[in-house]
């Protein structure tokens, strides 16, 4: 169990908070982890990259030249993978990335990655929601009063983030919103400081704590 301070909107303590979630042996923590890195980052390739074979290069149907007397090394086409402009041999096909992984691997992995970051958490309470408009400088200055040095990579975790709340933070290149239901291990490991709303703590113990 981890014991945490809320913080209210001025970085100033409001109240105390606590994240139990069962973790990984400290054993297979570490390959668990990398395989959930490992899947993720699989996950998210495209996998659209395609090249074409001799049989797929247009043209090449005629005999470049004809097969003896010339000197030169016999061709039965311009579009060999050995010339330029030829097919490619063993080049990639579109294909999917994708690695399994099951689902209790999935969730003890986000739970392993959440509470190995306990140190780097900050607990705000009604995070943004005395914004009334959208303004960068407000969730800068913000940050800044949290303790958060100004080239950390932030990751902020809310229940339901406000549009206004997106729309301040979407100008800030490292820091990243997303909402409690879609947590994932490469964002937990990734960010230097991770900021989460109270409420957002509240639903993430209700998910996540009942494995």
């Amino acid at each position: 169990m981890a014991n945490c301070v809320v913080l209210d909107w001025q970085g100033k303590e409001a109240g105390k908070a606590s994240l139990n979630l069962k973790v990984a042996k400290e054993s297979s923590a570490v390959d668990l982890l990398h395989r959930a890195v490992l899947r993720q980052q699989a996950h998210s390739r495209q996998g659209t990259a395609s090249t074409l074979t001799r049989s797929e290069v247009r043209g090449g149907g005629r005999k470049p030249y004809k097969q003896k007397g010339t000197g030169r090394a016999r061709q039965g086409s311009i579009r060999t993978p050995l010339r330029p402009g030829g097919g490619i041999i063993f080049g990639p096909k579109p294909r999917k990335y994708n690695l399994g992984m099951n689902r209790k691997e999935r969730r003890l992995a986000l739970r392993t990655a959440l509470m190995s970051r306990v140190k780097d958490l900050k607990i705000v309470k009604d995070f943004g929601n005395t914004l009334k408009l959208p303004k960068t400088k407000e969730i800068v200055d913000a940050l800044s009063r949290l303790g958060i040095q100004q080239e950390s990579k932030v990751l902020i975790i809310l229940s339901n983030p406000s549009d206004i709340v997106s729309r301040s933070v979407r100008n800030l290149e490292k820091v990243k919103l997303i909402s409690a239901e879609h947590l994932n291990v490469f964002d937990l490991l990734n960010a230097n400081a991770l900021i989460v709303g109270e409420d957002a703590l509240v639903k993430i113990q209700e998910v996540y704590g009942n494995d």
